[in-house]
């Protein structure tokens, strides 16, 4: 069965063997009313199978992911990956990502290619920490005190957590702490505990692993890597 294109004259043509229909060269997403439809949009447009992004080589898939990693502000989900490349298999994104990250260490270059918070992005290498961090001297960026760092790693492997929970481990008050990692974006009320009185609860954002390099929170270092360290 052969698909249809509008003219724009009202008219409709056959389209020609491999073009695609003005719905699909749209970018994927597009005129969703909410980021939850555009990503359901993305995830569907990338399940339909290659597209004309196949055809591209594998230098070249390599070239087009180094330039969408370094120029998007965010981590970009491979699936959405996928959707900018014009759909080639999703085997050879993946290939093309690990191949990225060699090539940069080979490269000696103080960069990487990280999975943070469920996307794919380019970042700095820990060894160039210390010259990194000059960016941020005398910007009025707050560095977080011990006491902030001691609560919000409660919150972080305890969450959901209320008050009181954070309380009962740091054995002081923690209003302030709390209400001061809120306001820095570093965590969030998820809700209220289902115990008298509903206190609110606590957990971490994506600020909180965009600042601590993590992927999602099965990164966070457990009890046997702390120990060894």
């Amino acid at each position: 069965m052969q698909m249809q294109s509008g003219t724009g004259d009202g008219e409709e043509r056959d389209l020609a063997p491999g073009e695609e229909s003005s719905n699909d060269s749209a970018g994927a997403g597009e005129g969703a009313s909410n980021p939850e439809e555009a990503l359901a949009a993305e995830a569907a447009e990338a399940s339909r199978g290659p597209g004309p992004g196949e055809a591209l080589s594998d230098v070249e898939l390599e070239r087009q992911i180094t330039a969408l990693l370094f120029a998007s502000p965010d981590p970009i989900p491979e699936t959405r990956l996928r959707t900018l490349l014009k759909r080639p298999r999703k085997a050879r994104v993946t290939d093309a990502l690990a191949s990225l990250g060699r090539t940069l260490e080979d490269s000696g270059l103080p960069l990487q290619v990280r999975s943070l918070r469920g996307g794919w992005t380019l970042m700095t290498s820990p060894e160039a920490a210390q010259v990194v961090s000059r960016l941020t001297q005398g910007s009025g960026i707050e560095r977080i005190s011990g006491a902030a760092l001691e609560t919000l790693s409660i919150v972080a492997y305890r969450q959901p957590v209320t008050k009181a929970d954070v309380e009962a481990v740091r054995g002081v008050q923690a209003g302030p702490i709390l209400r001061s990692l809120v306001d820095r974006g570093l965590i969030r009320v998820t809700g209220r505990a289902d115990v008298p009185g509903g206190p609110l609860e606590y957990g971490t954002t994506a600020e909180f692993l965009d600042r601590f390099g993590l992927g999602s929170l099965e990164e966070l270092p457990r009890d046997a890597e702390l120990a060894r360290d």
